[in-house]
């Protein structure tokens, strides 16, 4: 999918309250960019870091800048989580994604307690698809999931588990986006209760689903499936 256009130059000076990053521009103005990304983005959010930033086409918005784009280890990251699921369903309405192919996609489906990020759909069948942006790097060229204890992060596990047992296919869809990332574990250092619900999950018929990006500005797309390892 195309990225927000133009992109921005700068270098991260400091992230905080979550929500706001300073950053130098190549101009040499410091401007303060929205975050949009609730965790803690370790390995991501360090002063001196190459970013690349957006410009809000509101001119009533409080922030003007967005905060797209990081690099590490020479790869472009992409931290805004709110785009993780637009790419994801761009691969499954284009039939890219193995397993999960030929489907009708209902975003954001309404099951249990929790509104999962996607519903698929084909004769009589239902698959409900639950995504999760990995920016973490856990060991070398392992992507780990959370960078933060996730107690959201485990009711989806618990709702997917649900879904099994009532009869539909569920997957937990982690999509990966550290270039350098050869597979994909969980993050038990972190969050213990997430990889404990998560083996369990699995366990119980939930299909755990690696899919790495290249982020190439100005395009992101899924471009490998990585392996899971519990």
């Amino acid at each position: 999918m195309l990225l927000p256009q133009p992109l921005t130059a700068g270098r991260l000076l400091r992230r905080y309250k979550r929500f706001f990053a300073d950053v130098e521009l190549s101009d040499g103005r410091v401007v303060t960019a929205h975050t949009p990304n609730t965790g803690s983005m370790q390995q991501c959010a360090v002063a001196g870091h190459e970013v690349l930033l957006s410009a809000a086409d509101n001119p009533a918005r409080k922030l003007a800048w967005t905060l797209e784009l990081i690099r590490v280890h020479g790869f472009w990251v992409d931290t805004n989580t709110q785009r993780a699921n637009r790419v994801v369903e761009e691969a499954l309405r284009s039939g890219s994604l193995p397993g999960l192919a030929g489907y009708v996609v209902t975003p954001e489906y309404r099951f249990g307690q929790s509104r999962l990020d996607f519903m698929l759909a084909k004769d009589g069948e239902q698959v409900l698809v639950e995504v999760k942006n990995v920016t973490l790097c856990c060991a070398e060229k392992v992507a780990c999931f959370p960078d933060a204890v996730t107690t959201r992060g485990q009711k989806h596990l618990r709702e997917l588990m649900a879904a099994v047992e009532a009869g539909h296919r569920a997957v937990i869809l982690f999509l990966v986006q550290r270039g350098e990332a050869q597979r994909f574990s969980p993050a038990d250092s972190i969050d213990p209760e997430y990889g404990r619900l998560l083996r369990e999950a699995v366990a119980a018929g939930v299909e755990p689903l690696a899919c790495r990006t290249a982020v190439v500005p100005p395009h992101t797309a899924i471009t490998d499936l990585l392996p899971v390892e519990l």
